[in-house]
């Protein structure tokens, strides 16, 4: 729970065994954390909860979450 306190950042890099994978190298942000999973809203509208040890993320770094922002503000000046 105190590694992806709700709000960060991730990146999936592979799902474990399901049906309807999201794809590798998606993006998402931590909503809610139990003791079995770390559930997402990923950036491309889905949700779904991670497992550690079955699935394979990361959080983002501090320079890709700099990047995220540099693009939000651009966009936002369109």
């Amino acid at each position: 729970k105190n590694n992806y306190p709700p709000g960060t950042r991730i990146v999936l890099l592979q799902m474990g065994d399901d049906p309807r994978p999201i794809e590798s190298n998606t993006r998402g942000t931590v909503g809610v954390v139990d003791d079995k999973e770390v559930a997402l809203s990923f950036d491309n509208g889905r949700q779904l909860g991670l497992v550690p040890g079955e699935d394979s993320f990361r959080t983002l770094t501090a320079e890709e979450l700099t990047e995220e922002q540099q693009m939000d503000e651009s966009q936002d000046l369109i």
